[in-house]
């Protein structure tokens, strides 16, 4: 059945794929108070990478996508999709401050007889809060929460085929989320609000205190001159119990680092194995800076060449990226740091030709795959990654 849908921050990473999704099966309407992304996806450009953005963004439009930085167009909608979640505070505690602010003003436009459904990742218990406010206001307007479950980059994809959870405090509310995703042809997976909370907070939280301990083995390893991913290769190689195991890098983004902090703020703030995951996690780039200054004790005297500076690899989103991390710390320990990425787009990054000619040793911030073939001239690479297949020692 097709409805009308607005989606709210959808210029975002995670609305504007999800709009592009839609709009082929239902009446899609983008409202974002980031004029310069509303501008720009207007005209058919995608703000970001995403695999197939560029061809998916304009079949959207051609199918009447409509995008705005005004609120208006939502009363008229079905469904209105909020895609900003609740991020964590200067003391790792959840901050519902731009959360509420947004429903503050959401109040004066939506009408009873809408569903509204939350999409990013949220505070435990915040559906039934959202649920709670709009009754308290005399608003029946029915509340889903239906996480995204997406890898940036991959969010066009991913969307189309990976599982899809809904949930809703109603019979309503639940259906109106099954209509919303059923035309993508998707699986569909019915939790209560807080099951499907959890559940997204769970499958974040597990991959990062599952990089954790790839990254705890390598400083292991590493301290005792041995090449991880030597070890690594033995563990995996044709042994089906360690396919999963992951290699070891640097952890971050705008969501498992915080995600996991929330999940501990749920339980009282008494979760020890998260907080040991932020400590090898959040600890692996003074790791490094440390290994560097064993190898180079004159480190002060030496320009850094740091290579990628987005948060993964062929990204060009660096919120929270661990390379920002490093470079501070390289700032205080060594003589200059250059940092270069061919992606991100940030005034005080150096053109890349100007970085591999001026330091003396470079550090893989992120493994873009152009920098598999990049002519190093003969200097040394710090490569945690093994990108470029010859080992992880420092």
């Amino acid at each position: 059945m097709r409805r009308s849908v607005a989606i709210v921050g959808g210029c975002g990473h995670v609305g504007l794929p999800l709009a592009a999704a839609l709009a082929p099966h239902h009446d899609v309407y983008i409202y974002d108070v980031n004029a310069e992304a509303v501008a720009q996806v207007g005209r058919g450009e995608m703000p970001f990478k995403d695999e197939g953005g560029p061809e998916a963004l304009a079949a959207a439009l051609a199918h009447g996508m409509r995008v705005s930085t005004s609120p208006a167009g939502l009363t008229g909608c079905d469904l209105v999709v909020i895609v900003v979640g609740t991020p964590v505070d200067e003391h790792l505690n959840p901050s519902f401050a731009v959360f509420d602010d947004l429903l503050q003003q959401l109040l004066g436009v939506l009408r009873s007889g809408q569903t509204l459904v939350l999409r990013s990742t949220v505070y435990p218990g915040t559906a039934q809060r959202v649920q709670d406010l709009l009754r308290e206001r005399g608003l029946a307007v029915e509340v889903a929460f239906c996480p995204e479950r997406v890898a940036e980059g991959r969010a066009l994809r991913e969307i189309r085929e990976l599982p899809q959870i809904i949930s809703g405090f109603s019979k309503a509310g639940v259906e109106a989320a099954r209509e919303l995703f059923a035309p993508l042809g998707v699986q569909i997976i019915e939790l209560a609000p807080m099951e499907a909370e959890m559940a997204k907070l769970f499958n974040n939280v597990y991959r990062y205190v599952t990089f954790a301990v790839a990254n705890q083995f390598y400083m292991l390893a590493s301290e005792r001159g041995l090449d991880y991913y030597r070890i690594l290769h033995a563990m995996k190689k044709d042994y089906p119990r360690a396919t999963s195991m992951p290699g070891p890098g640097f952890a971050a983004g705008p969501c498992l680092f915080k995600d996991t902090m929330q999940l501990a703020a749920f339980n009282n703030n008494q979760f020890f194995l998260g907080h040991s995951a932020m400590l090898v996690n959040e600890g692996l780039p003074q790791f490094v800076v440390n290994r560097m200054l064993q190898r180079w004790p004159d480190l002060r005297k030496k320009t850094v060449g740091l290579l990628g500076m987005a948060f993964k690899a062929d990204s060009d989103d660096e919120r929270e990226s661990l390379s920002y991390k490093l470079k501070k710390i390289l700032t205080i320990r060594s003589g200059r740091v250059l940092t270069t990425d061919p992606f991100v787009a940030d005034e005080t990054l150096r053109p890349e030709a100007e970085v591999l000619a001026e330091s003396d040793v470079f550090v893989i911030g992120a493994p873009h795959t152009r920098y598999k073939d990049l002519d190093f001239r003969g200097k040394p690479v710090v490569d945690i990654w093994n990108h470029l297949g010859k080992g992880g020692q420092i």
